[in-house]
């Protein structure tokens, strides 16, 4: 899947996803110790799109208020209704935030917390609505320009974030509201640094931000008509497939706290908290996470959940591993009880909320009040990092979850290795049924083939879901970067149009995303050179060998480069991480062309290799696998340094059609027949009839005249 780098709050993204690291140095075995720049850091993959550049002024106006033929009655009254709600005693607002996140900052989330696409109408994973009392405004980047405007009703200026002259959320919001309006959000929904900046940023023109814990207003707009939250039960996440107890991971964690002089740490990300309980839910789409709070102590740990989903064998796996529940919506109250007692929480302000870390802060406030007014003349004692104080103090650094995740021990790899290669025989049985079909004139839409592909997918051991909304693309909707088939709208599959797919899936043991581009016809000369360029850079990307330390935003040009040769380009970042049976898009590792993500590619971590070329209109290619980072013997260890490379987990043959072969290099050429070599030899063993005989045609060596 595309990566899902978005235009954050600074120069940097994830997809899909990233956070900060302002520094971690660690001891115990599954973390890992590193430097990165201490200036230099990214926030949430799915943090909202707030601010992005250094410019000092914008002069130019955004492109998308050249209205366009976009209708819709209905946002208009959802609007009208909001806007209402402004002027509501306790509320007392001009203007209002709804970004896409949950109270987790999540990527993918539940139904009944899609309030960013139920006010707008825009589906997209990432984007942020602005409502004043008179205008409404929707910023999303180069991924969802198309489908922006396709989705959007007249009533939103659409909002191409990254394009020269469209300003930021806030610089808008400093434009157009008269000095002193009142900014309203819902702290829940905000990182704690992305409220912090949004509330820097705007308090410029004297705007203020606005907390609305209590109330968010498009729940109330919403009304009954609202999803309820899941319910859905829980699982333990097999030993076999995760590698390491939960009893060990606590271990680590805990001589973290000690070493950072902190008595606690609260864990908001979802995956964060699934991979260290070793559990697996599904409450999110596409995702096997369950919504959870988890805040570990030096002595224990608690789990903020809907007692209703934690099943007898889950209650015995969180006893056994020294866990106690609590209800969700009791963390707050928790977090002031925490600083009562004086405690050190570590806070990854990067992830964790804006309403969680405010709590926090001003029940250590209350707490310090109360000690001054007991003890008038003590010296005022200072809320700092280091857990020197005597009181409650906020320790604030980055999860160290999120590196330890990110690095696969050998059980999570070897499970990501064996479900690609199910998923790999899935994908044949699909392709040489749906070449059948093409050839055989029958009309298929675009929704009806990702339906197929499911049902391939379904019958493989293990499947539990996918692993996104399949991106099923004929012809021109190819371009829209992250396009989802819809029945009433989507196209037939046109055999004289490039066809990319987009796809993955949940295994109980490893999780997969793959894209090809194909042509049932004869592909234009054009097709061919875009598409071979697009190879060349999988290509050179998948060869690349580099020291040890090396942050993932390096690479990235490796693979546009054979693009840039001929002017073309791409607007989505090449690689994201990949959880190990658990969200294609993982933090904090990334390779993307914004720069600010400094977390060093490790050994064990995965990551996509995903160039693409897209003309709006017109078509798409993307050719997309997924990679391990492993050690490689270099002949010489320049600075007495190792160095690391990649080891291929996809294994799904490349179409050899729209392969302009004048173009490569005999170097290339090898590469391709390698990889196909190794698709049969790994694949094969698991097909047979037809599925068999497509991989076989489909793997055959190129030859370069």
């Amino acid at each position: 899947m595309v990566t899902m780098c978005s235009l954050t709050s600074t120069l940097a993204c994830t997809h899909s996803h990233t956070r900060h690291l302002r520094f971690l140095s660690v001891s115990l075995p599954i973390f890992h110790k590193f430097k990165i720049h201490p200036k230099l850091f990214t926030k949430s993959p799915n943090a909202p799109i707030l601010t992005v550049r250094n410019c000092s002024s914008i002069t130019a106006k955004p492109s998308s208020e050249i209205k366009r033929n976009r209708t819709g009655s209905e946002p208009d009254e959802k609007l009208r209704r909001l806007r209402e709600l402004f002027s509501k005693p306790g509320v007392n607002v001009d203007a209002y935030i709804i970004p896409s996140q949950d109270a987790h900052q999540s990527e993918f989330i539940a139904e009944c917390y899609m309030r960013r696409a139920y006010i707008s109408g825009f589906t997209g994973s990432a984007g942020t609505a602005v409502v004043t009392k008179d205008k409404a405004a929707f910023w999303t980047d180069g991924r969802y320009f198309l489908q922006a405007e396709k989705q959007l009703s007249s009533s939103w200026i659409l909002m191409r974030a990254g394009n020269l002259g469209v300003p930021t959320t806030s610089e808008w919001l400093n434009d157009v509201l008269a000095p002193g309006g009142r900014v309203g959000i819902d702290p829940f929904l905000f990182s704690s640094d992305a409220a912090e900046e949004l509330k820097e940023a705007i308090a410029k023109k004297n705007h203020e931000l606005v907390y609305l814990y209590d109330l968010n207003l498009v729940d109330e707009i919403w009304g009954e008509s609202r999803t309820k939250p899941p319910k859905k039960p829980i699982r333990v996440h097999d030993l076999k497939y995760a590698g390491l107890d939960v009893a060990s991971k606590m271990s680590s964690v805990t001589s973290e706290l000690v070493d950072a002089g902190s008595t606690a740490i609260v864990i908001s990300m979802l995956d964060e908290v699934a991979w260290l309980l070793n559990l697996r839910g599904s409450d999110v789409p596409h995702s096997p996470v369950m919504y959870a709070y988890l805040i570990v102590e030096i002595d224990g740990a608690k789990l903020f959940i809907d007692n209703s989903k934690v099943t007898p064998e889950v209650m015995n796996h969180l006893k056994n591993a020294g866990v106690e529940l609590r209800p969700y919506e009791s963390i707050l109250s928790e977090i002031e009880s925490l600083a009562a007692q004086g405690t050190h929480l570590w806070l990854d302000t990067s992830s964790v909320n804006a309403a969680i870390v405010n709590t926090y802060k001003s029940a250590c406030d209350r707490y310090m009040g109360s000690l001054r007014n007991k003890t008038k003349g003590m010296r005022k004692m200072q809320d700092s990092s280091n857990g020197q104080s005597g009181g409650p103090a906020g320790v604030y650094k980055s999860s160290p979850i999120s590196i330890a995740k990110a690095v696969k021990n050998h059980a999570e790899l070897e499970g990501m290795q064996n479900s690609h290669l199910r998923d790999a025989a899935a994908l044949a049985q699909f392709w040489v049924w749906l070449e059948d079909e093409i050839h055989k004139d029958v009309k298929l839409t675009e929704v009806e083939v990702a339906d197929k592909l499911l049902e391939f997918r379904s019958k493989q051991a293990g499947f539990i879901d996918t692993s996104f909304d399949t991106i099923s693309a004929s012809g021109a909707n190819g371009a829209i970067i992250h396009y989802k088939p819809e029945t009433e709208s989507c196209a037939i599959v046109d055999a004289k149009k490039l066809f990319l797919l987009d796809s993955g899936a949940q295994y109980v043991d490893g999780t997969t995303d793959v894209t090809r581009t194909v042509h049932f016809g004869e592909p234009t000369a054009r097709q061919k050179e875009c598409f071979t360029r697009v190879l060349q850079g999988h290509i050179t990307l998948d060869q690349a060998v580099f020291p040890e330390g090396t942050p993932g935003f390096v690479l990235d040009a490796f693979a546009r480069s054979s693009l840039w040769k001929i002017g073309l380009d791409y607007r989505h970042g090449t690689g994201h991480g990949v959880g190990a049976a658990l969200n294609v898009h993982e933090g904090p590792q990334s390779i993307s062309f914004r720069y600010g993500n400094m977390t060093p590619l490790l050994k064990g971590m995965i990551v996509s290799n995903e160039p693409g070329y897209y003309e709006d209109h017109a078509f798409g290619i993307r050719i997309e696998n997924l990679l391990y980072v492993k050690e490689v013997n270099t002949a010489n260890r320049f600075g007495g340094v190792g160095y690391l490379g990649f080891e291929k987990l996809t294994f799904v043959p490349i179409q050899s059609k729209l392969v302009d072969i004048s173009l490569l290099c005999v170097a290339e050429v090898d590469w391709l027949n390698e990889y196909h070599s190794q698709v049969w030899e790994k694949v094969s063993p698991l097909l047979d009839g037809s599925a068999r005989r497509w991989l076989w045609n489909n793997t055959r060596p190129l030859v370069k005249q």
